[in-house]
């Protein structure tokens, strides 16, 4: 199964000509989840020839502009361009007014039903679930009522051992049971081992999106040992008190975090536009937590590759 993530932008509140505001795309086995769509997301998704129109469920973490200011116009290229299948937006209630709002002043009846799910403002549990992955919230600590994201892969099924399979003259109406782990019996009433004929398949992934938020250590329990954290890193930690005011984190508060809960891999992004290199961030991180990811556009990270 695929688990791919694409960022498409990393900037902070102001975009600058090299920087889009935050947006990510998900790629679990084909399935495409949009997380956050700032403003310039749908030019991003073009330019990195990702099709938008296979996207399916939208998560918005919080209603500050340059998480969701992209989003009325990837919903109306996706109705001009004659999109006919559902589209599920999960966010903050008030967002479904906005959208509403926008449509109707622009004299807009979609071609495709759109759906809202709410997300709650204090409980934190299960937003998304189908047979391939769970979405979780997370609630943050920003300026405004903030959500993160924890996409846990489900384990794939066994994968069947060609060979095997032939030598022992497996039927292929008995495949589907192989892959849910079980044995097979022949002909004769003996048993063959499901361990024999089929193998594990890859371990389920963990992917944690922490946008917007005040260094948390209750975060740490949430994310025990992800595959790959997403914590913001607005500000250097000399500017630690400026990121306290407005609802941000520093570097070394993001790698604190990464640390202690025992993240395989940090990846940093939502930068102030006062720092031009993003290496200093990172080496400032990494004298905390050594494995840290620099995000920017068009980065794409594929989890099978993560060590």
């Amino acid at each position: 199964m695929s688990f791919k993530l694409t960022i498409l932008g990393c900037s902070s509140a102001i975009p600058t000509i090299d920087r889009n505001p935050t947006a990510q795309l998900l790629n679990v086995n084909e399935r495409f989840f949009l997380i956050d769509c700032g403003e310039g997301t749908q030019v991003q998704l073009r330019k990195f020839q990702l099709s938008f129109q296979r996207i399916n469920h939208i998560f918005i973490s919080h209603l500050h502009g340059d998480h969701y200011f992209g989003l009325i116009g990837l919903i109306s290229s996706m109705h001009l361009l004659g999109r006919k299948k559902d589209l599920h937006i999960h966010a903050h209630a008030e967002l479904k007014e906005i959208i509403d709002l926008q449509l109707l002043a622009s004299n807009t009846e979609l071609n495709y039903p759109l759906f809202f799910h709410p997300i709650p403002d204090i409980d934190e549990g299960i937003l998304f679930e189908d047979d391939n992955i769970k979405v979780s919230n997370i609630v943050l600590d920003h300026s405004i009522k903030c959500s993160g994201f924890i996409f846990t892969e489900k384990r794939s099924k066994r994968k069947i051992v060609k060979s095997e399979v032939e030598k022992f003259h497996v039927p292929y109406d008995k495949m589907k049971s192989l892959k849910n782990g079980a044995d097979w019996i022949n002909g004769k009433g003996e048993v063959i081992p499901n361990e024999k004929l089929t193998i594990k398949n890859s371990k389920p992934h963990t992917y944690a999106f922490c946008s917007d938020t005040r260094y948390n250590a209750e975060l740490v329990s949430k994310i025990k040992k992800v595959d790959l954290l997403y914590h913001e890193t607005t500000f250097k930690n000399d500017l630690e008190e400026r990121a306290h005011q407005t609802g941000h984190s520093t570097t070394l508060q993001a790698a604190s975090i990464a640390r202690k809960a025992e993240v395989k891999n940090l990846l940093i992004g939502h930068y102030s536009q006062r720092y031009k290199d993003f290496e200093e961030l990172s080496e400032e991180a990494k004298e905390i937590f050594n494995k840290v990811l620099i995000s920017y556009s068009g980065l794409e990270i594929d989890f099978k590759k993560l060590n």
